[in-house]
């Protein structure tokens, strides 16, 4: 039997509450953009946009996000 541990990284969305990301499930990191802010919750630093579409707002510079996805891997 083969069996795979997945490990996730806390973050925290823009009202504080945790936010659970396995790191292989992030296609991009990206800065919300001046323009698009209104598409985002106030509080948000850093957008990840995932392998199957989402988009979460994350509260987190986008610094400290890369520097904790990258740990994990």
């Amino acid at each position: 039997m083969l069996s795979a541990a997945v490990l996730l990284v806390t973050l925290h969305a823009p009202g504080g509450q945790p936010v659970y990301v396995n790191p292989q499930s992030v296609s991009s990191v990206r800065e919300p953009q001046t323009v698009n802010r209104a598409h985002f919750a106030p509080g948000t630093r850093c957008a990840l946009l995932m392998t199957n579409g989402q988009v979460i707002s994350i509260a987190e510079d986008c610094a400290t996000v890369r520097d904790k996805l990258s740990a994990k891997e």
